[in-house]
């Protein structure tokens, strides 16, 4: 059988009736980097080493009957702004090239110890600030479905590693996007926790309040299974259960318990602002993005759901207010590498203040540079006012705004993005239309809430379509459900 062809849980279920081992499937994995990451370039650290030997501990571990959860021995992948113990994690980031974290994120932590074993760290656009996975200080990623197109960012090393069969499933954060959007260019599931699910312990700050760790991978039933791990207590963890403030302690966590094809009496609400069932012309959304969104809303109709469109408002106003937030919190963050502490430290300087000009000025890219400047004339004194907190302002209506929405609907459906994958290089000329890519992702971390791209279809050139879900603060086993239906109901079609 070929293992790369099987999803997280199926390989797991292999392995623990003992038909597979976690060191075929690590080395299957290994042999396929080889073979094809020097083209996709999905990773930026791949210790083959360490993962063989965890491999081979997570065997005997299997073997002896101390792990026998799905996921015991899958090979998985690791966004590089997650810290990994002893093995160095760079953001994308010369400023952070040669920085060993000490500790594991708890996201990290949560999987090794259900048993799943980390190939390496991926790609990803630098400090996450970008949406194409080309501001990376490493190098582009390339999307597998077509190499002269960008995977999407910033966690395209993610989702193009799982989309290339160069891992099982990967971990991924999302500020304004970022797990969704490479997820529907590579045409692999992803999902976007509502904020507090996941503990943000040990990931590299880029936006507090939006920030969130998820999964990447090939199927509905992975991504429950893997939230299902990251989202619970470990069984005997002795460590506290809180390591950060804004982790909400959750007991609704059998995700896997939301996997029924049924969507009957579901009520779906498609917001006019982002695609409309009637008006072709209505948006900037691509004519093939938009038909197989509605394609697939349809599908999802004639099995039972009620579709409605509606108007979701403020929409106009999510990128002015994201990209303020988001800039300002970054500024604040990126404060704490100063050539000091850790990372990169430029030696020709002469005195204090200059070495922290040099350090970030050689440390940091263009797209990083951008941000802070940003987010400190926010910050400043004379412009907080005006430009801060009238984005906080808007921040709590777009949250208001979904409230009366999910009062009359259990999900929002509509696109991910409003084309597919560009071109390699288009993006970058123009930083503006890169923002402008976010705009039916952002809103969801402004308010919060949980959000999942689906695989829903190909435009004429063969780059995938992906299908957003979006959901009320904690009800991501709607989201499951809804998606686990559409899915078995396009493989029923085979489309």
């Amino acid at each position: 059988m070929e293992l790369l062809s099987l999803s997280a849980v199926e390989l797991g279920r292999l392995i623990r009736e003992g038909r597979a081992t976690a060191v075929e499937a690590m080395e299957a994995v290994l042999d396929k980097i080889e073979e094809t990451d020097e083209t996709y370039h999905c990773y930026v650290t791949v210790d083959k080493e360490h993962a063989l030997k965890k491999a081979a501990r997570v065997q005997e571990q299997i073997e002896a009957g101390e792990l026998s959860g799905p996921l015991a021995g899958v090979p998985m992948a690791v966004k590089d702004n997650l810290c990994t113990e002893g093995v160095r994690t760079t953001c994308g980031s010369r400023i952070l090239e040669n920085f060993v974290p000490t500790y594991s994120a708890d996201a990290v932590r949560k999987l090794e110890d259900a048993g799943a074993v980390m190939v390496g760290k991926t790609n990803m656009d630098e400090f996450a600030m970008g949406s194409t996975t080309e501001t990376s200080a490493y190098g582009s990623t390339r999307n597998p479905r077509n190499p002269e197109y960008v995977p999407g960012g910033s966690s395209g090393g993610s989702a193009a590693a799982v989309a290339a069969g160069e891992c099982f499933f990967a971990l991924g954060s999302d500020t304004g996007g970022s797990i969704r959007q490479p997820a529907s260019h590579c045409g692999v599931v992803g999902m976007k926790p509502t904020y507090g699910t996941v503990s943000r312990y040990g990931l590299v700050a880029y936006g507090s309040s939006l920030d969130q760790v998820g999964p990447l991978c090939r199927t509905v039933e992975d991504c429950a299974v893997i939230l299902e791990t990251l989202a619970s207590d470990v069984p005997g963890n002795t460590e506290p259960v809180c390591r950060d403030s804004t982790l909400i302690v959750r007991k609704d966590t059998d995700f896997t318990a939301a996997l029924k094809k049924d969507v009957k009496g579901m009520h779906i609400g498609i917001p006019i602002e982002y695609i409309s069932l009637r008006d072709k012309n209505n948006s900037g959304t691509d004519r093939e993005v938009r038909n197989a969104v509605l394609k697939a809303a349809e599908l999802l109709k004639a099995n039972g759901a009620v579709m409605e469109e509606f108007h979701l408002d403020l929409v106009d106003y999510a990128i002015p207010a994201y990209y303020t937030i988001a800039a300002a919190e970054a500024s604040s963050n990126l404060e704490r590498f100063d050539g000091i502490k850790y990372g990169y430290r430029d030696r020709d300087a002469r005195e204090l203040h200059q070495m922290y000009r040099q350090t970030r000025s050689r440390g940091f890219g263009a797209e990083v540079k951008r941000r802070i400047m940003l987010g400190s004339f926010v910050l400043s004194s004379g412009y907080y006012e005006a430009y801060y907190l009238k984005a906080l302002r808007v921040k709590a209506m777009i949250k208001q705004a979904f409230d009366r929405a999910f009062t009359k609907y259990d999900c929002i459906l509509g696109p991910v993005a409003p084309t597919t994958a560009p071109k390699l290089g288009k993006s970058l000329t123009d930083p503006i239309k890169m923002y402008l890519r976010d705009i039916y992702t952002i809103s969801v971390n402004l308010a919060g809430l949980p959000a999942m791209s689906i695989p829903c279809g190909t435009d004429g050139k063969g780059l995938p379509v992906g299908l957003q879900l979006i959901g009320d603060c904690f009800q991501e086993k709607k989201l499951l459900q809804i998606a686990y239906t559409y899915e078995r109901l396009r493989e029923g079609t085979g489309k």
